[in-house]
């Protein structure tokens, strides 16, 4: 990920961090007393609940140094990031005293800003790269012991996820399936009704999500130097959710 991937997650970091200490000092005011909210909450074997949030895609290209017949060579970036929306729901299943599983099946709605640059002639092309993607995560929850009314806990799994945008004849194509290593980490705030859960999640795509054989623009030779310009894309995406359980 490059530095404009980072300068981009700050806010986010930093908005967790706010989370943690508003929902310790107002959402959760009486971590301090010995009254605990829902005691057995964690004692379920099962339990349900519902997710919303936003998330960032990125892409990260490989070229292959390809040369066009008229010597023109073009090198992709997304040079900026756009936040996008996501919805989830939540099924969570007890393994153990620190252990979870958790399916939270859900839907992706963003978009990536793509900017193409010819080398020699510095001339620009720009594409909006949108996407409508059905996730469906599984992750493994590890939770620390609570403490009144608080537990952090990490997680990682694995996300496939399907896109079903509607894609045309551009200068790039995107797969409609993919595949997400997941780590994250988060806290459970227990309050009088529910569990209130801020989380951050990194997903790390394992293979190229770029569509390289393009017979629509065959006779587009403008855009298919763009797609033979690049070996591989891999996505990348961070997720800031807010669960409710």
């Amino acid at each position: 990920m490059n530095h404009c991937f980072f300068t981009f997650l700050r806010p986010f970091v930093l908005l967790m961090v706010l989370l943690g200490g508003s929902c310790g000092s107002v959402l959760c005011q009486n971590l301090n007393d010995k009254l605990m909210n829902r005691p057995y909450a964690d004692l379920r074997r099962w339990h349900l609940g519902f997710s919303v949030g936003i998330h960032t895609q990125d892409f990260t290209f490989t070229h292959n140094g390809f040369v066009s017949e008229t010597g023109e060579q073009w090198f992709v970036d997304q040079p900026s990031f756009q936040p996008g929306f996501c919805v989830n729901g939540l099924i969570d299943y007890r393994l153990g005293t620190y252990f979870n599983l958790r399916f939270t099946p859900g839907m992706y709605f963003g978009n990536r800003d793509i900017t193409m640059r010819e080398y020699n002639s510095g001339t620009e092309r720009r594409q909006n790269l949108k996407s409508a993607l059905i996730v469906l995560p599984f992750d493994l929850k590890f939770s620390s012991l609570r403490y009144r009314n608080s537990r952090p806990y990490i997680t990682a799994g694995v996300m496939p996820t399907f896109n079903v945008a509607k894609q045309g004849n551009d200068y790039l194509r995107t797969k409609t399936s993919d595949f997400f290593l997941t780590c994250g980490f988060g806290c459970d705030f227990y309050l009088p009704y529910f569990k209130f859960n801020p989380e951050i999640k990194f997903c790390f795509g394992l293979g190229d999500n770029l569509v390289h054989d393009r017979p629509d623009i065959a006779e587009e030779p403008d855009k298919l130097v763009i797609s033979q310009s690049l070996k591989k894309a891999v996505s990348r995406m961070v997720v800031l959710t807010f669960y409710f359980e």
